[in-house]
């Protein structure tokens, strides 16, 4: 059987912390969408590490660790993350698996990213300028290189041929930054790459199911970020959402179980968009702070809001959610009155659900407010041990989406969950 764990917002939910709550209780762990733009928070022996491209299971001892076909592959980045997981004495040539149809990020690429978003102006869409765009575009124009094409004695020709085509597009851009220095790099990481357990990802995968094993599958960003359910185009390039899961690992829809929804007890957002809960005021200055809301990735300080139940109950639906993990619980610990978006208010209608284009209306968030707990929460470890008032807040969201939050993060430590009945 396989599982997901996936975000419900705009990214950064928490799902790295949660992936390695649960990731004692499967075999295999593995990323199936997204790349670098990933940033998955995790803290080992106290020490925080952010993984980009690796899952969330690889400090796990005996777990394997699979990067899955639906994801684009920094090999640079790669070669860095493995060097910062070894500190940690990590034997990742053993625990960590690829597969060799997954597309690789280019030098070219990520200049390809950083042209296009300057050519934009005031109208950017807030790409974390890692090549993922380029990269996706380069896979559906069925141009890309792949994981599996470096030991292919055509591999370098194939590549001068595809950055050819892409400086016609920098020319387009009049593009001018020397990008020699990220080529040796590249190069360089690719000899790194064919050190590594390069595996055919979807027989990888099906064999260990049909031998009784159990698979988690991560996801990264967040379900209003997909291609194609997301506020485009202010969205990432990959199936974020429980669909990706086949695509992505190469495994049919009945093998899936238990779909996780991991949302934050507020709203946040990076980078440009939509977001018609966002706070300018206080509060919102005092959820950041508390928060530490600032991109693990990109280190920009994220927008942050209200919880938007209208953008919940959709993404519960589209994904399929079986349970919810609510994370960063805590961080509302000192606030007077929290507030919840119960329904959008567009040109005097009152909907509940999401428009086609939320960037082209004006929205007038219907709010419900509750009374803060004023408590703090991080030392709690039974569910009846919460107030009374963060219950009120819980029951309302689970009787709202008719799904029902199992677990409550209460702090960045990795025994800070709490399980609800």
């Amino acid at each position: 059987m396989v599982d997901v764990i996936l975000g419900l917002q705009w990214g950064d939910e928490g799902k790295g912390k949660v992936v390695d709550y649960f990731a004692s209780d499967y075999d295999i762990i593995a990323r199936f969408q997204g790349g670098p733009n990933a940033g998955h928070t995790l803290y080992v022996d106290g020490k925080k590490i952010v993984l980009h491209q690796i899952p969330s299971g690889i400090f796990k001892e005996g777990k394997k660790n699979l990067i899955g076909n639906g994801v684009v592959l920094d090999a640079i980045t790669l070669q860095k993350e493995c060097d910062s997981i070894a500190a940690f004495g990590v034997d990742y040539k053993k625990s960590l698996f690829i597969s060799e149809r997954t597309h690789l990020i280019l030098p070219t690429h990520k200049a390809l990213d950083r042209a296009s978003e300057a050519s934009k102006g005031n109208e950017k869409i807030g790409s974390t300028l890692k090549g993922i765009g380029p990269a996706y575009m380069d896979k559906t124009g069925r141009n890309g290189l792949r994981v599996g094409d470096i030991n292919n004695k055509n591999f370098v020709s194939n590549y001068i041929k595809l950055r050819l085509k892409h400086q016609r597009l920098l020319d387009n851009f009049a593009f001018n930054e020397d990008i020699s220095a990220d080529e040796e790099n590249f190069f360089n990481a690719l000899e790194f790459l064919r050190t590594l357990n390069i595996v055919n990802g979807e027989y990888f995968i099906n064999k260990a199911l049909d031998n009784g094993k159990k698979v988690l599958a991560e996801g990264a960003q967040g379900s209003m970020l997909d291609i194609d359910f997301g506020t485009f185009p202010y969205v990432t390039s990959s199936t974020t959402v429980t669909a990706g899961v086949g695509s992505g690992l190469g495994v049919a829809p009945h093998k899936i179980n238990e779909v996780t929804g991991i949302t934050k007890a507020y709203c946040t957002r990076v980078g440009s968009g939509p977001f018609p809960t966002e706070l300018h005021d206080e509060s919102g200055e005092l959820i950041r702070n508390k928060g530490n809301e600032f991109g693990s990735t990109t280190g920009r300080p994220r927008r942050c809001g209200w919880m938007d139940l209208v953008a919940l109950k959709y993404t519960c639906m589209v994904n399929g959610v079986t349970r919810l993990v609510m994370t960063k619980a805590d961080v509302l610990d000192t606030l007077q009155t929290l507030k919840v978006c119960e329904a959008y208010k567009i040109n005097g209608d009152t909907t509940s659900e999401i428009p086609f284009q939320l960037d082209k209306v004006n929205v007038d968030p219907v709010y419900r407010s509750f009374e803060g707990w004023n408590t703090d929460i991080t030392q709690v470890t039974e569910y009846q041990n919460l107030p009374n008032a963060m219950k009120t807040y819980i029951d309302y969201i689970n009787k709202f989406l008719n799904t029902k939050t199992k677990f409550i993060s209460n702090g960045p430590g990795s025994d800070q969950i709490i399980m609800a009945p």
